[in-house]
């Protein structure tokens, strides 16, 4: 595994051809044409193609023509469909743009390195100009509407390039990466597909576990439900329809974490059907501890293994420019926010606006807050 950080000014030439306008396609042909690169969009559904032409992240496929370009005048092309038929839509593109590299940005890729890999073997499909690519970035919402050109600044953008994939191929693979912001990490095929089954596909699983127990619940104690709750299920809310075709594509490895899993949870059933036995306490001790120490693994905000940080929580009345308003002192003060999370306390108009900077800021940070008006809780 290696990683490259971002570069100056962008480097991708045209014509560019996305062939899917989801929430991905669409924000990479926003985020190109931003550089003034000339994108062209294909999608199965004539809304969500029509939806990105609007918004501005390119022009329908049917435009390459008119604009003087043939087939062979494609310089890239971004398969940006569903991970059960991008393989399909992989080979197509191959076929169709003989001078164009194709990169996919599917979440799982040893599969379909595999599926174009038996298909090469029957045919005279040229592998050297694919790319197998995910960039690790989204958004609760999904299609074009929810589309951001910044979407992959300073997010990782996997590199998961084939046996044969050229250099030439793989450095187009890069700068398409490198000039939407995206920090590039190269995996082989398996190790991509191990690593976010652990760090993407397993949260959402229990993310959604997690939110399906509070169906039936009644208003009554979903009243009390704070922030904790709120982190926990946040996920929950993405499409169901492309989770099923990503936890199918990555199953193998998925198993193996739930069996984990499964083992942890048995273990804390039977630690509490008899809490009171003699390391009980210690056993749920120990659970905890190990989530610390995991959590504790995380990257923080500026790489590295995660950073210790201060909290406080400033009170804001619940009216318009009240949070903008804080965030100005704050920056008068001089003192940089590491984190922010928002909440509301029930039944009172008033925010709460969690904060997090470095321990020694913290103190000055209070009382210059306090000085200025602001009620703080620490």
């Amino acid at each position: 595994m290696s990683a490259f950080g971002m570069h100056g000014p962008g480097q991708l030439t045209g014509p560019v051809v996305i062939l899917g306008t989801g929430l991905l396609g669409a924000s990479i042909g926003l985020g190109l044409r931003g550089r003034d690169v000339e994108v062209y969009l294909s999608d199965p559904s004539p809304t969500n193609q029509a939806v990105a032409v609007d918004i501005g992240a390119g022009l329908p496929l049917s435009a390459l023509a008119e604009r003087g370009h043939d087939d062979g005048a494609v310089r890239l092309v971004v398969v940006a469909s569903p991970p059960d038929v991008t393989a399909v839509v992989v080979e197509s593109a191959l076929t169709t743009y003989p001078n164009a590299v194709v990169v996919d940005i599917a979440s799982v890729k040893a599969g379909i390195l595999a599926a174009l890999t038996e298909s090469a073997a029957r045919s005279a499909l040229d592998l050297s100009r694919y790319v197998g690519t995910h960039p690790m970035a989204g958004r609760e919402k999904s299609g074009p509407v929810a589309a951001r050109g910044e979407l992959f600044t300073s997010m990782p953008w996997v590199l998961c390039p084939g046996p044969e994939a050229s250099p030439a191929a793989q450095e187009t693979a890069r700068t398409l990466a490198l000039d939407l912001g995206a920090i590039v990490y190269e995996f082989t095929p398996v190790e991509h597909d191990e690593a976010v089954a652990l760090v993407s596909h397993l949260p959402q699983v229990m993310s959604s576990l997690l939110a399906s127990r509070l169906q039936e619940v009644g208003e009554h104690s979903l009243s009390l439900a704070g922030n904790g709750l709120r982190d926990t299920t946040r996920i929950a809310a993405s499409d169901p329809k492309l989770w099923v075709q990503i936890l199918g594509a990555n199953a193998g490895p998925m198993v193996e974490i739930l069996h984990g899993v499964r083992d942890d949870l048995n273990r804390l059933i039977n630690t509490l059907e008899d809490p009171e036995a003699p390391g009980a306490r210690l056993d749920l001790a120990q659970l905890m501890s190990e989530g610390n120490a995991g959590q504790a693994r995380i990257p923080g905000k500026h790489g590295g293994q995660a950073r210790s940080y201060a909290w406080l929580t400033v009170l804001v009345d619940d009216r318009p420019g009240q949070i903008a308003h804080l965030l100005t002192e704050i920056g008068e003060i001089g003192v940089n926010l590491e984190d922010m999370r928002l909440d509301h306390s029930s039944g009172q108009n008033v925010g709460m606006v969690e904060l997090s900077v470095l321990p020694s800021r913290h103190d000055a940070l209070v009382e210059e807050l306090s000085k200025r008006g602001w009620k703080v809780l620490q």
